[in-house]
């Protein structure tokens, strides 16, 4: 999927001088200021209890639809991307690096905008891989080098279990895009079956930046 669509950022919300930037509140409750952005069908999203706290369901039959918030993060300060997130079942992927495969029970993934060089956006997309191996790293088929892909879970991770994760997005873009990036502009979630044809229902926790 070209996620290239939601690189028309235009204003931001200031992240708050804390130890944390939260993104999204999905415990308490809260959906403030996320937007949904459409690519094929519709990935239904919905705050609801599961094991006493609240998280966010997503559920995609053979769609793709992502949820997406404008804020400015400084990762000189902030470099530390935090979130949990669980799978129900796994894609039957056999190679995620072609557009038939670009598919995922649950990615999350970070926006450089370009502003008016919209060439100059970026992506860098965390994701729960069936066919990749761990840390793997790969251009989206759809969008190639300007999104970047990464497999942080595999087909050997367990579903319906809560994994934490904690990646440091500055080192990472760094590393992926070969220049220092001090600011993300966005982050979206998202679940997506539509090119396999396929159905996931996942979950995501809290999602936050930290300093540390």
């Amino acid at each position: 999927l070209s996620i290239l669509a939601l690189l028309f950022l235009c204003c931001y919300a200031s992240a708050t001088e804390t130890q944390r930037v939260m993104i999204g509140d999905f415990s308490s409750g809260n959906l403030d200021g996320w937007q949904e952005k459409g690519f094929s069908g519709e990935t239904q999203y919905q705050l609801l209890t599961l094991n006493s706290n609240t998280a966010l369901r997503s559920k995609s039959q053979n769609s793709a639809s992502g949820l997406y918030k404008k804020i400015r993060v400084d990762l000189s300060k902030y470099p530390y991307l935090n979130w949990r997130w669980r799978i129900e079942n796994r894609l039957e992927t056999q190679n995620e690096q072609i557009k038939s495969g670009d598919d995922y029970a649950v990615r999350i993934y970070v926006i450089v905008s370009g502003g008016l060089l919209i060439w100059r956006a970026k992506a860098l997309n965390y994701v729960w891989a069936n066919a990749s191996p761990k840390y793997n790293v790969w251009p989206n088929a759809f969008a190639g080098k300007k999104a970047m892909m990464m497999a942080l879970r595999s087909k050997q991770d367990e579903t319906s279990t809560w994994y934490v994760e904690k990646r440091n997005v500055f080192e990472d873009l760094k590393t992926i895009f070969g220049t220092d990036i001090q600011h993300i502009d966005a982050v979206a979630i998202m679940t997506d079956t539509d090119n396999n044809g396929g159905q996931a229902t996942s979950y995501f926790g809290d999602i936050f930046f930290t300093s540390q």
